[in-house]
């Protein structure tokens, strides 16, 4: 869906459009979700360096998973579901529909022991909380977009479950082996008149999630956005209005 001109940081293709006409050669890709999307720019024009991540593996530099959890019942384990499997999902399990607001998509997640998902962010945002967490094939959705993320964090032999009670089975998937810095250096800052991503990642006053950030601007903050990960676990973002989860 790009278009000429535009800048690309951390998305990726969708196996629902890869057979559609696409003339990537005047967009600027700083970053891809992964190398699937890497390969397929670079088929269609595009220059693109091997800097792999989704965005959503920074959920954790800016909130810890006990503060997103708060007080809110602990789950077991959590489903779920891509959008589009949303209205034929299991409700025998605990389920998080993805229209929830973002805090209680990011907070229903960070106070669960397992998810399992076919919403590619519910992974995700788990992956980035320290949050165990396994995906589960989608009715709907291809795979190239799951095999593209996983691929860009370190884990191209991982299983897709074929059922949340197989998901249960398998236990959660490893940890991402995944490294931010490189992702964070490549934010296009410069195109809101800022100089690093540090500025550009300050909640807005008053937002939903305005309990604030676990980074900001000081020696601490700029450290931990360069690539040194703080936290409760082993996420990929910490040692671990707005609407949830794809």
């Amino acid at each position: 869906m790009a278009r000429a001109g535009d800048v690309v940081w951390g998305s990726g293709v969708n196996g629902k459009l890869v057979d559609r006409e696409h003339a990537l050669s005047d967009v600027d890709v700083r970053a891809v979700r992964g190398p699937r999307t890497r390969d397929f720019a670079r088929r269609r024009g595009a220059e693109v360096p091997e800097v792999y991540g989704d965005p959503g593996l920074l959920v954790g530099h800016l909130w810890t998973r006990s503060a997103l959890a708060g007080d809110r019942p602990r789950t077991d384990h959590l489903v779920v579901p891509n959008l589009h499997d949303l209205a034929a999902a299991d409700r025998a399990h605990p389920t998080l529909s993805p229209r929830s607001p973002l805090d209680v998509c990011l907070g229903t997640i960070a106070a669960s022991g397992f998810v399992v998902a076919s919403s590619l962010h519910g992974v995700v945002v788990a992956d980035a909380l320290g949050v165990p967490a396994r995906f589960v094939r989608s009715a709907v959705e291809p795979e190239l977009k799951y095999r593209d993320y996983l691929e860009g964090t370190g884990r191209a032999d991982v299983e897709i479950a074929e059922t949340v009670e197989d998901a249960l089975r398998l236990g959660p998937h490893p940890p991402p082996a995944w490294d931010p810095g490189p992702l964070l250096r490549a934010f296009p800052a410069e195109l809101w008149g800022l100089r690093t991503v540090v500025e550009a990642a300050r909640p807005v006053s008053g937002g939903p999630l305005a309990h604030g950030p676990t980074t900001g601007g000081n020696a601490a903050e700029r450290r931990a956005w360069s690539g040194q990960r703080t936290g409760e676990g082993p996420g990929a973002g910490q040692g671990a209005g707005l609407h949830g989860l794809s």
